[in-house]
């Protein structure tokens, strides 16, 4: 972890800690190094470093391109790994750069739903991941926030006090769809690219809060 990154990153967990009461469910399944994808259900602006402080792994993260634009905010998000996309996050450059920071060893968090949900339910995963997740050889983590909507859910302007929790699910292995992209047609490669959104959302659907012990690196 850069300085920055490390002071970030205690902070955050302080003010999780703190503020919001934080549960952390098996954040051992996150492989500690290595290329890794953690794909997670999209409530609120929280949701980004609740996934990355949970765990003692440093993370990418996606932040859009224009924020990039301005000194001292880009110098920031770049000290935090952060991954420049376009608007929607779709574009050539922005998948370029997430692929080399898989191919460096890295880890990045990424969001099916592409968006922040408008009432704290899950949405359908849009094939952009399927995509990222065809093109790279990284095991992929689903995650789950719980509590993030209520506490800073996009209906608010400013976070409110709520307990949240983050639980890590088994890392799936997409091997046997990415054999098949490399050779399939081109109407297939779409269908695949969807398969895998809806299978990683029905795996993050799965996994639910629980009375267990709560787990903290």
């Amino acid at each position: 972890m850069s300085f920055i990154y490390l002071i970030t990153w205690h902070l955050g967990r302080w003010v999780f800690a703190s503020c919001f009461r934080w549960r952390v469910f098996h954040p051992e399944r996150v492989p500690p190094t290595g290329a890794v994808i953690l794909a997670a259900n999209h409530a609120s602006y929280m949701d980004p470093p609740l996934v990355g402080c949970a765990i003692t792994r440093p993370l990418n993260y996606l932040a859009r391109e224009s924020l990039f634009r301005f000194p001292v905010v880009g110098a920031y998000l770049r000290a935090l790994n952060a991954v420049p996309v376009d608007r929607d996050g779709g574009g050539a450059a922005g998948l370029r750069a997430i692929l080399d920071r898989l191919l460096q060893g890295g880890g990045i968090v990424l969001f099916p739903e592409g968006t922040r949900t408008s009432d704290g339910r899950l949405q359908p995963a849009r094939s952009g991941i399927g995509l990222t997740v065809i093109k790279s050889t990284a095991p992929v983590v689903p995650v789950r926030v719980f509590g993030t909507f209520e506490a800073w859910g996009r209906h608010q302007c400013c976070p409110r006090p709520h307990r949240i929790a983050v639980k890590y699910g088994p890392p799936m292995d997409f091997a046997a769809l990415r054999a098949e992209a490399k050779t399939c047609s081109k109407v297939r490669l779409k269908e695949i690219y969807q398969q895998v959104a809806d299978e990683l959302m029905a795996a993050i659907a799965k996994l639910e809060p629980c009375e267990e012990k709560t787990t903290f690196p």
